[in-house]
Formats: structure tokens, sequence, C-alpha cells
């Protein structure tokens, strides 16, 4: 099966949750790159003053409001995208939404609604997508995190959803390539970035974990991501994480869990600041897009080798050979 895709400067490309954070840093990357980008969010006012700063900076852009939970509203977010552009070339999954809770705490609606928001708004997102991609192909990229691979104590209900955002998007790759469906399908897991949604999220802290919630360090930003999200709708990838550091959070949790379940207690408090009050941005079951794409107090990392290593193989052979000479040199040095 041959996948093509084109560059992006040639792409129609849709993202939702486009009002703020990752999806909004992509969706201006994208249309600085030529890319003709329709934003899809719920929040109309946030939509609005995005795509008007898209079209300042000289790039192509429109909006459509869509709650990812609503049955029929990416749908019709679909056919206004090709209605504008005439087609699809790349769609992302973008929307989420996150809560700060133990989990016996979670209240069960706010669970469902995160559930419904994270996992299967994902779900009708792909559905769509492979309904417009399946005969002309097309890049499906949808963004996990690495609580795809990790518990995450106080954001348990978002990394649960996270898990199974990977497992979908994994056996929808699959079975799309078993169909010989021309569409690459692209997970892409970042680490702690540096963007409004802990802000955004239902804070339950109490105690002394309590105060405004805080996106687990160490923190990239935002539009490393969107440069992965932009060279996986050009070519084909199967998954990008972005930030060494959460890679290497996920290497020790899968060889010495003991060790992260020793330090939960400490993460767990790293995950509020008691010296800001909690914001009471709940975006769970309202519309809270604030066309920004970075927190405000926030001093995120803004390269990551890791992650450009992924992407470039003359990057990781560079990377590689000199692990290899450094570990020979150490060698040599132990021999002598």
């Amino acid at each position: 099966m041959r996948i093509a895709l084109k560059p992006v400067p040639e792409q129609v490309m849709l993202i939702t949750g486009a009002s703020s954070g990752i999806g909004l840093a992509t969706a201006e990357l994208a249309a600085r790159r030529g890319a003709r980008v329709m934003l899809v969010a719920r929040s109309r006012e946030g939509l609005a003053h995005a795509v008007d700063r898209i079209a300042a900076a000289g790039g192509k852009a429109a909006f459509a409001v869509a709650d990812v939970t609503r049955p029929g509203e990416l749908a019709r977010a679909a056919d206004a995208a090709v209605e504008r552009f005439g087609t699809i070339d790349t769609w992302v999954n973008c929307a989420g939404v996150a809560i700060y809770a133990k989990l016996l705490d979670t209240p069960e609606a706010e669970h469902r609604r995160l559930f419904d928001t994270n996992y299967f708004g994902m779900v009708e997102g792909c559905r769509v997508a492979v309904r417009h991609l399946r005969d002309k192909g097309g890049a499906l990229i949808t963004i996990g995190s690495i609580a795809s691979d990790l518990p995450a104590p106080i954001l348990s209900a978002y990394a649960a959803s996270k898990h199974a955002v990977k497992a979908y998007v994994e056996a929808l790759r699959q079975e799309l390539a078993a169909d010989g469906v021309p569409i690459s399908v692209t997970l892409i897991k970042p680490a702690g970035i540096d963007t409004p949604i802990a802000q955004h999220a239902a804070n339950h802290g109490a105690g002394a974990l309590q105060g405004e919630a805080l996106v687990p360090p160490p923190l990239y930003a935002p539009e490393l991501v969107a440069e992965a999200i932009c060279d996986a709708a050009a070519h084909r990838r199967r998954t990008i994480t972005v930030g060494g550091a959460g890679r290497a959070n996920v290497l020790i949790g899968v060889h010495f869990p003991q060790l992260i379940e020793w330090l939960a207690p400490l993460l767990m408090r790293g995950l509020f600041d008691p010296a800001r009050p909690a914001t009471p941005g709940d975006t769970l079951f309202r519309a809270g897009g604030t066309a920004e794409t970075r927190s405000r107090h926030e001093h995120p990392r803004e390269t990551s080798l890791y992650t450009l290593a992924q992407r470039h193989r003359l990057v990781a052979a560079g990377i590689g050979l000199a692990g290899a000479a450094l570990a020979g040199a150490w060698a040599r040095r132990r021999t002598a």
C-alpha cells in the first residue's frame, strides 16, 4: 500500500481543539508554511480571534464551531472545510480536557465527560476523517500523551483516557492497513507542554494538594508539538514522542515501577502551586478557548534533540555514533 502525502504548503488541514494550546500553535505554524487551515473548537470567540490573527500574519484560515462530544457536529465542520477549501488532506485530533483529582474523588459526571471528549470525541474525529480521506489518502494525526504509557496520579482519569486513545489509534492503523486504505495514522505523544490546559481543567485539589493546577514538569514549548504534527502531515510517521525528558519518564516507569510508586506523593504535590489560588477555568462542560498557545507564567524548553532525532534519521545516526564514540572512549580508559 502506497501512501502519498502532500507537502504542507499544498495541504488543507483540519484541526480540532484549535482555539488554544497545541491545536492553535499547530494552526498558526501550518498557516505560516502555506497550508489552508480549518480551526474547530467550541469557542466561537476564541476561534474568531485565532483566525483573525492568522489572517493578519498572511495565512489562510477559517473556523467551524463544533463540540466533539455532539454527534454530527464534526461531520458538519468537515463539510464546511470542503466547501471553503475544496478538500481535506490532514485531520488532527487535538481536542482534550483534564481533571486534577484523585480517582476516588473524581465526580462520575466529570469522569464520563472527560472520556466523552478525549476518547469518544477522538473516535468520532477518526470516523469523519476516514470518510473524507479513504479514497484519496492523507494523514490522520491524533494527540495522545506520554500519559498514554505511564500512570499519572491526580491526572489519573486523563491518563486513563490517553491509554484508551493509544490503543484505538494503533488498532485503527492496523485495520486500515489491512484494508489497503492509504491513510497515514500517527500518534503524537507530548511530554509536559506549556499550554493553558491546567488552568482550563477541573481542579479538585484539597488539603496539602491544592492551589493552581500545573502541567507536570519539565515543560516544553507547544510549538515543538506543532512541528511534529506538521512533519507527520507530510511524512509517514507511526509515533512521535515530543520531549526527551518525557520519554525518559516512561522508561523509568516501565522498568522501575516501584520507584514511581515511591515518588508518587512528591509527584502529586508537584501538580499544584499553593502560592496561587486555583483558577475557576473548568472547561469540561463549557467552551473556554482563549486563543492562547501557552500558559502565562512558565518558561518551557524551546528545543528537544530527542524529538528532532525521531524525525531526522541523520540526526539520530549522529547521536548514536556520538554515543558509541563516548562509550568506546570510556571503555578504553577503563582498560588502560
